[in-house]
């Protein structure tokens, strides 16, 4: 009996117990049921940006209206502006929100102070905004893209537009004058018309000479168009005595865009950029590569007929980079027949050079920056010279001209790039003869190859482009 009670007891012990957990269970259950409804039921928050701190109060911006609230002592002082902020329905600071990633996209045309810049948006729209937040603030520059909240007026961050920035090659060029062959007379035009004016401003000014803002390269391809845009923009740091210049390299195919404006906005970053960098004393030049794709004259489209509004925008930038004295444009073209006339008139590109296909002595000039006495030569070849490597190189060179000019018809297919891959097919017969077992070094033999290979390349393309034409 004894037992059966104490049996009894422990069970109804244990029944209690559980009974005592759900009880528990349901108590907590019926707390987090009665906090969810309590919240449901609560009036809904608004969003507003955070302008400043006023003691005890805060200026906010709720639906474009400007706002002086109370703040609860609960809200942390390290409020930034254009931070997002909660107001209850008695307008009262209560919280802080997750900043909007999202707004609207805007040009940054001209950077006023550390904190303002002056902005583009919805078409020429001009309005000044306030950087906010330390991307934003420290990396701003003419040309970039920002999103802006219009009923704020705070710019909160800068974004990357990779469809300008890809087009856009911003570098420091290494190449120099000495570094191009066969284009003397045409180095010593294109210094006359833009480092002159730039070393020697005084006398201009006491000429009332205008200097000129732009000039065109024209001639067949792979003659040193390029090049010489390249060597120009590394002058120009000498000239006005600045640190470092910018090449900024447009490659013409690459700017059309198929939907309506963006190609002429592509033009305005471009341009807005390179004043950014002129502004701070450095010299720019902006190399308009196969100018043809994108400039040409207006009334000859097939089906768009683009170039009505690409070509005037090209024409505005020029006209107002008249006014900025470290701004050199320069456009090169294979086809400058093609060009709109407006583009060349004086005043714009006014400075036109042809840069032709080399003759002889031009070519002669060409291989000595490519075929050097650093190279390694043929030991039979510079026996022949009496030891002498300078003169070595010299009769390597003479031999490959009297090669490429045997026929006077060649001189139609000579370029500077077909006399460089010319050494570059000398160079590797030479590596794969060494690797054969045979002599060291470059010899007449690699060179009379690279010749003959590089012609019958050459003629092989000019007749299938005869017979495609």
């Amino acid at each position: 009996m004894v037992s059966d009670g104490q049996d009894r007891i422990a069970a109804l012990h244990a029944r209690n117990a559980e009974l005592q957990r759900l009880l528990e269970t349901a108590r907590e259950s019926l707390g987090e049921m009665r906090e969810k409804l309590a919240q449901a039921q609560e009036p809904p928050q608004t969003f507003a940006t955070f302008l400043q701190r006023v003691g005890a109060h805060a200026d906010v911006v709720h639906n474009g209206r400007r706002m002086r609230v109370a703040v609860l002592p609960s809200v942390e002082d390290e409020l930034e502006p254009g931070d997002e902020v909660l107001l209850n329905p008695m307008s009262v600071l209560v919280g802080v929100a997750q900043a909007e990633r999202a707004g609207q996209g805007a040009i940054v045309r001209e950077v006023i102070d550390e904190d303002r810049v002056l902005v583009v948006a919805r078409g020429e729209d001009e309005r000044v905004v306030v950087l906010v937040g330390g991307d934003a603030r420290h990396r701003v520059s003419e040309g970039d893209t920002v999103i802006i909240d219009p009923r704020t007026g705070f710019a909160t961050e800068r974004i990357d537009r990779t469809g300008v920035e890809a087009l856009l090659l911003e570098e420091v060029p290494d190449v120099d004058y000495d570094a191009i062959g066969g284009l003397t007379p045409q180095i010593e035009r294109i210094r006359d018309a833009i480092e002159l004016p730039l070393r020697h401003p005084d006398l201009y000014r006491e000429h009332a000479l205008t200097p000129p803002r732009g000039l065109l390269l024209y001639g067949p391809p792979g003659c040193g168009k390029t090049l010489i845009a390249k060597a120009v923009a590394h002058s120009l740091a000498d000239a006005v005595g600045a640190d470092r210049s910018y090449f900024l390299s447009v490659k013409g195919p690459e700017l059309l865009n198929k939907y309506v404006g963006e190609t002429e906005r592509y033009i305005r970053t471009i341009f807005e950029r390179a004043r950014a960098k002129a502004s701070a004393g450095s010299p720019v030049v902006v190399f308009f590569d196969e100018m043809e794709a994108l400039f040409r004259s207006r009334g000859t489209g097939v089906s768009s007929d683009m170039e009505t509004t690409i070509v005037p925008q090209l024409l505005t930038e020029l006209d107002g980079v008249e006014q900025l004295g470290n701004v050199i444009v320069i456009g090169a073209s294979n086809r400058e027949d093609m060009l709109d006339p407006a583009i060349l008139r004086p005043g714009r590109l006014d400075v036109k050079i042809e840069i032709s296909r080399p003759d002889a002595r031009s070519a002669r000039d060409i291989f000595s920056k490519y075929l050097t006495s650093q190279l390694p030569l043929a030991a039979s070849a510079v026996e022949a010279a009496d030891g002498d490597r300078q003169a070595t190189a010299a009769a390597l060179a003479e031999r490959a001209v009297d090669r490429l000019y045997a026929d006077p018809s060649n001189a139609a297919y000579m370029s500077g790039a077909l006399i460089r891959n010319v050494v570059d097919r000398a160079k590797t017969r030479a590596i794969k003869s060494v690797i054969a077992g045979g002599e060291r070094g470059i010899g007449g033999e690699h060179l009379d190859a690279a010749c003959d290979d590089e012609l019958r390349e050459a003629k092989a393309v000019a007749a299938s482009s005869l017979r495609e034409g």
